[in-house]
């Protein structure tokens, strides 16, 4: 982790912006494990695509659509959803939210400037 603490104060941590109404927060990470906070605005858009790391995604806030391996539904606040490494998978926005993402491996390409 960047600070090397075991205490994340989310008011400490900015935001990333990383496309048209999406920003996020690499909350915490080692090398076998990374937790990011994913924000989306209304109608945002979580292009589908796939990595090699286990993603498990806990919906905190809002209304999803999410589509893994083809298959859609619709998910909201306190649902999860799970995505085996290599399967293609993504989001829409319906209702502001955020996601509470948690990856295994860690995500080097998230990690790569915060270091």
């Amino acid at each position: 982790m960047t600070d090397k603490s075991s205490f994340i104060v989310d008011s400490d941590m900015p935001w990333e912006e990383t496309g048209e109404g999406v920003k996020r927060k690499v909350m915490a990470w080692d090398e076998r494990l990374m937790l990011v906070k994913v924000h989306f605005e209304t109608g945002a858009v979580g292009t589908v695509h796939q990595h090699p790391h286990t993603q498990i995604s806990h919906i905190e806030k809002g209304v999803f659509e999410v589509e893994i391996g083809g298959d859609k539904k619709l998910l909201k606040s306190g649902d999860a959803f799970y995505v085996p490494p290599n399967i293609p998978h993504g989001v829409v926005c319906l209702q502001e939210g955020v996601l509470i993402d948690m990856f295994s491996p860690m995500r080097e390409d998230f990690a790569d400037n915060k270091k």
